[in-house]
């Protein structure tokens, strides 16, 4: 589609007047009318209000001109699994689990891949495959070539290795040690708790990227226990296969 398409497609399924997007975008509604004319295209600090507003990428409002992978893991990028910047708007050079709140999650190339392989397994490729595509394809990414430009000098590293501290001291019965903390998206751990008063509450925000692992329950074969943590809190559950009957273990302020 055109950006005039894409923009008026966009304005209609959210609700909003010409007037009201142009409040929003700080224009007239002439301008937004002529955007949906085609006559012209709203300058690139317009796009980035835009953006916000419809929670897309730029990429998208400009009628997706190239393929967006992401520069750090490879994966083929979507607008719902963009990362997003320090002030909440969406990165459009890496995915959610890369990146962060501003945040690169990932400083070793080696976890990073094995992190993927498992996923890229279901995808059909073996795992000889998969590594070895993604030891040809990661040092060809912008993340990876300009690595020594993006790290943090180890803090981010540092502050995981806390985290893990902080859980093993916790002492959770039949829980194994914690040994690693990877990059897992609210949307896809975001569980249904029953609590005492029967009703079922969830714990976390299905657009937030928190640190995280799954580890087999040393007490049941058949249940596996989930870390869930970040700044504020550490949550821990057990669940049994693809997330059935999840039972909260420990909710933790920090």
């Amino acid at each position: 589609m055109n950006t005039k398409d894409v923009l008026y497609e966009l304005r209609t399924r959210s609700g909003l007047s010409q007037d009201e997007l142009a409040e929003k975008v700080f224009v007239t509604r002439q301008a937004v009318s002529r955007w949906e004319n085609g006559e012209t295209v709203p300058n690139t600090e317009t796009l980035k209000l835009l953006s916000n507003v419809f929670n897309v990428s730029i990429n998208t409002l400009l009628g997706s001109p190239r393929p967006l992978i992401c520069q750090c893991c490879g994966m083929p990028l979507e607008d719902a699994i963009l990362g997003r910047n320090r002030d909440g708007t969406l990165n459009e050079d890496y995915c959610q689990w890369c990146y962060a709140d501003g945040t690169y999650t990932y400083s070793d190339m080696d976890d990073l891949i094995n992190v993927c392989i498992p996923h890229m397994m279901k995808q059909g490729f073996t795992e000889e495959q998969a590594r070895e595509y993604m030891k040809q394809t990661l040092p060809t990414l912008d993340y990876w070539k300009r690595y020594e430009q993006f790290s943090d000098g180890g803090q981010f590293e540092a502050f995981k290795q806390e985290l893990i501290d902080e859980i093993n001291a916790l002492h959770i019965e039949g829980m194994p040690k914690v040994k690693k903390l990877n990059a897992l998206v609210g949307a896809y751990v975001n569980l249904d708790y029953q609590l005492p008063s029967g009703m079922k509450a969830r714990f976390l925000d299905d657009r937030t990227t928190y640190l995280g692992n799954q580890l087999e329950s040393a007490l049941d074969d058949g249940r596996c226990f989930g870390v869930l943590a970040n700044m504020d809190f550490i949550l821990i559950c057990t669940y049994g296969a693809e997330g059935a009957d999840p039972e909260l273990v420990l909710y933790k302020k920090r």
